[in-house]
């Protein structure tokens, strides 16, 4: 903003304080590499900020796994994948978590469009797999009856948990589709 204004580090942190304290700017994140800010009547989607907040990240997990209906509920902690550490934020009551991956499998996530913005967001088989991660190293559970499957390609599923070069993910993907066909003739 001081290049773009033409002002001071100090005249751009006195404007900052000052339309912070009138409530016009609220402040999504402080940092000493540079803080979040946005106007406060125009608070970006929850999508957006979880993106701008703890770069690089793209939304997966569970938020993704609702957002392309893979799991019927809604979920209210917005979970991202990231290659720097494990972090969490809470920001206008809305919980950020952001699991850390390894650089070689921060992949499969796609530009998405969601309320007239541009977010980073999971495939369906992209947030299955870095959630079957978590469920492998026994951090996350796992609940079959959950899974709604019909959206996700078995193939590229496969391919993208090969990434992870453990092949107990593997074994959760053939135990998934057993239990999803199960689960199917049941209901």
């Amino acid at each position: 903003m001081e290049r773009i204004f033409n002002i001071s580090p100090v005249a751009l942190s006195f404007f900052v304080f000052r339309n912070t304290r009138k409530g016009l700017l609220i402040r999504l994140k402080k940092s000493r590499k540079g803080s979040l800010y946005c106007l406060a009547d125009e608070i970006p989607n929850q999508y957006l900020i979880a993106n701008k907040l703890y770069e690089p990240s793209y939304i997966s997990f569970d938020a993704a796994l609702s957002f392309h209906n893979i799991i019927p509920e809604s979920v209210y902690t917005v979970s991202c994948a990231t290659t720097k550490p494990t972090r969490e934020f809470i920001v206008t009551d809305i919980k950020f978590v952001y699991y850390r991956i390894k650089r070689s499998v921060y992949t499969g996530y796609n530009p998405t469009k969601y309320q007239n913005t541009t977010i980073l967001m999971a495939s369906p088989e992209k947030a299955l797999t870095d959630y079957l991660y978590f469920v492998a190293l026994r951090k996350r559970s796992l609940h079959y009856e959950r899974l709604d499957l019909k959206r996700i390609k078995k193939r590229k599923l496969l391919r993208l948990a090969k990434l992870y070069d453990k092949p107990i993910m593997l074994h959760l993907i053939d135990d998934i589709y057993a239990n999803y066909r199960k689960f199917k003739r049941i209901h």
